[in-house]
């Protein structure tokens, strides 16, 4: 029920790029965000989303985060989860468009699951360097034998993991796990010393819970945070120092 009726007021208050006077973010929302071409990477999305809306495999979970609203097995089909805990084909084409648009050589992603948002960013870019964390070691292992060779994947809980990172900035990071408000803050405020100029940082489901749209207000109120994108499933937040503070909400 809080998730329709954030969208209801969602709805009310967004725009489009009509509503947007930022070159910059009118530029992302009309070629990227509204970008209406047919990619041959997208049919390559949807084959592998294919394979594992057929796959028969059975999953045990771990699960570190808030798991699913509708999946709560620890034994999950392959096929199910898909479903429900997985990027849907509209979200992964949007990441794809996204990780060309912005040209990223190097991407983090915080929860692998079954790697269609890690898929897309590949894609993107066969040079590019994409690190994709997971904290069930069974999702992870089963994601990582159907990849390809410009990802790596990291098993553990992203609070250890994250401080063992070696990098000293991505160009995007994605985060797709652990949706509570105490874990996101606690992520975002690890990774914010790896952002640069130019870095987008990518929140899934900010309106999953009260407790995650509190946590988008905080990542919004942020000093180093300059100009946020708020598609209601996905937020973007950049931190380009020529940009004078503003928040959108835009209707894709």
């Amino acid at each position: 029920m809080y998730q329709i009726i954030q969208y209801i007021k969602f709805l009310f208050k967004a725009t489009n790029q009509h509503g947007v006077h930022s070159p910059f973010v009118y530029n992302f929302v009309t070629k990227c965000l509204y970008d209406k071409r047919r990619y041959e990477a997208y049919s390559n999305l949807k084959n592998y989303r294919n394979i594992l809306k057929t796959s028969k495999i059975e999953l045990e979970i771990t699960d570190l985060g808030e798991g699913s609203k509708v999946l709560d097995s620890e034994k999950r089909k392959v096929r199910d989860m898909v479903k429900t805990s997985s990027s849907s084909m509209k979200e992964a084409k949007l990441l794809y468009r996204i990780a060309q648009y912005f040209k990223l050589n190097t991407a983090l992603e915080l929860g692998t699951s079954l790697g269609m948002g890690t898929y897309a960013f590949a894609l993107a870019n066969p040079n590019s360097k994409i690190i994709t964390i997971e904290g069930c070691k069974n999702t992870s292992n089963f994601t990582e034998s159907n990849f390809i060779e410009n990802v790596s994947f990291i098993r553990g809980d992203f609070a250890s993991v994250i401080p063992t990172l070696r990098e000293n900035s991505f160009d995007c990071i994605y985060f797709d796990g652990h949706h509570n408000k105490e874990a996101t803050i606690q992520y975002f405020e690890a990774l914010l010393p790896k952002a640069h100029n130019d870095s987008v940082f990518i929140f899934d489901d900010i309106y999953w819970s009260k407790e995650m749209t509190k946590a988008w207000d905080y990542i919004k109120s942020r000093n180093a945070v300059t100009v946020t994108v708020d598609c209601f499933h996905l937020g973007f937040v950049f931190f380009r120092k020529e940009q004078a503070k503003e928040h959108f909400k835009i209707r894709l």
